[in-house]
């Protein structure tokens, strides 16, 4: 296994190799750092360009500092020359499909977007199944857009 530097499996237009995505998601899962949990979790994403980047969770004993596995894959995405997220393949210690948490979802909706695929207990699904009404950029535009409905009054919310 190359690691979190990219690993080429496809090219950007074949079907996802779910196997291969889970194969590689479970060896980068036994890398991961969980002294205090014990909670082991691994990640496989492939890149539009046909790469994988892949993450685990790093454990801290200031336990608020803990890196996800996902936020290591997307910090190799972005240092193996960047790109879009695919298709994603999370496990647990035991190689079973898991769902990100919250904060995980929304950086793979931020690195993927709507349409990336995310295999999870239940199949196969998009970001939009799994973080429907997601913010993003287009968030930000419109809270800058001054032709927009006014800000509630001060003295009388809405």
């Amino acid at each position: 296994m190359a690691g979190s530097f990219g690993l080429g499996i496809s090219s950007a237009d074949d079907p996802v190799d779910w196997d291969a995505l889970t194969r590689y998601a479970t060896e980068v899962m036994q890398r991961a750092y969980a002294p205090y949990s014990q909670y082991k979790v691994g990640v496989a994403g492939l890149v539009d360009d046909g790469r994988v980047v892949l993450g685990c969770n790093v454990e801290n004993a200031a336990y608020g500092v803990a890196l996800c596995a996902e936020c290591g894959m997307v910090s190799a995405l972005h240092a193996t020359g960047g790109g879009r997220l695919r298709a994603v393949a999370c496990v647990d210690g035991q190689g079973r499909p898991l769902m990100p948490c919250g904060r995980c979802r929304q950086l793979l909706w931020e690195n993927g977007g709507p349409t990336m695929e995310l295999l999870t207990a239940r199949g196969v699904v998009t970001m939009d199944q799994v973080l429907p009404d997601a913010f993003d950029s287009s968030d930000l535009d419109a809270a800058a857009d001054t032709t927009g409905p006014a800000a509630p009054d001060q003295e009388n919310p809405a």
